[in-house]
């Protein structure tokens, strides 16, 4: 059982969860994730870890409100228990070829701007610099941007609306790498990407387009994430692997990503009928936690 230090929403159905765990803080690395059951009897989801402080023995995720068990979560406040919070799981993010000297850039969308938060301080601790490209459909769908800001060397928001930063898509990558690197001739040593499918799959087109090749970290359907139920099964260069165990890590220009979207859609009709039941009987998330709704920093707030 773990304690729920705080639970808010930071962003429209962005929310931030604080657990109690110790033993998962004193392992958790860049790219990991956890184990969720926000209930007795519930599913068992994956969530990548956005933070942690091994002193306070707490774990910090970020997890956008979809379906079900997303919402059941989103409905916890503090002092509530989580029944199941296993981790750390995955591989750790393959720092090693990066040190002093290097340029990393670290891609983020919707839960991934909160996820690459480790990888981009771990970056910055190596000694490398690393410029940081996070993209929302508009500027309120933004948060952690003065977290982001204290530990990246650049801070680079796209937003579709044009309301903050530069109008458009990921495809404003190569600009924004031209301008950065303009002594590298725009080329990164890394490219990390972290978010949803499509922006990771986006993303690695247009890094290709430039010559580049990306790491992306997946998050394919999963059940126990430690490679007994072959559930998080995906293509990479030709091979099945399996995203708990082999990843969740993988080269994106090797992913099959049709095969990938194919697979996250097989439960979608019993993942709307789940949602349905939970809406009929669960208050609305937030609704019974005082002070629980959106907080956001300054920046956000421009």
């Amino acid at each position: 059982m773990n304690n729920v230090i705080e639970r808010r929403m930071i962003a429209p159905n962005v929310h931030e969860l604080v657990v109690e765990a110790p033993e998962v803080a004193r392992g958790a690395a860049p790219g990991q994730f956890v184990i969720v059951r926000p209930f007795e009897g519930g599913e068992r989801i994956p969530i990548s870890i956005s933070d942690w402080d091994r002193d306070q023995g707490t774990v910090t995720c970020v997890f956008i409100e979809v379906g079900a068990s997303t919402m059941m979560l989103a409905g916890l406040c503090k002092g509530d228990v989580i029944p199941t919070f296993a981790g750390p799981l995955g591989r750790a993010t393959d720092l090693s070829a990066v040190g002093p000297g290097a340029t990393v850039v670290a891609v983020g969308g919707c839960y991934g701007i909160g996820s690459i938060f480790p990888l981009v301080r771990a970056v910055r601790q190596a000694g490398a610099s690393v410029h940081v490209v996070i993209e929302a459909r508009s500027s309120y769908l933004f948060y952690w941007t003065d977290k982001l800001r204290k530990v990246a060397t650049s801070l680079n928001l796209i937003t579709r609306d044009g309301s903050r930063g530069r109008m458009g898509h990921i495809d404003q990558l190569p600009d924004i790498l031209r301008e950065r690197l303009a002594d590298k001739g725009g080329k990164p040593d890394k490219i990390y990407v972290n978010g949803c499918t499509y922006l990771m799959k986006r993303a690695t087109e247009v890094a290709v387009g430039m010559g580049l090749g990306t790491t992306v970290n997946l998050n394919p359907l999963m059940i126990d994430g430690t490679g007994m139920c072959g559930v998080c099964r995906v293509s990479v260069g030709g091979r099945t692997r399996f995203a708990c165990v082999d990843g969740p890590d993988f080269p994106g220009e090797e992913v099959n990503w049709k095969e990938l979207f194919l697979r996250r859609k097989a439960y979608a009709k019993e993942e709307k009928l789940g949602l349905l039941t939970v809406r009929q009987n669960v208050e609305h998330p937030g609704g019974k936690c005082a002070g629980a709704g959106r907080t956001s920093d300054a920046a956000d707030r421009e």
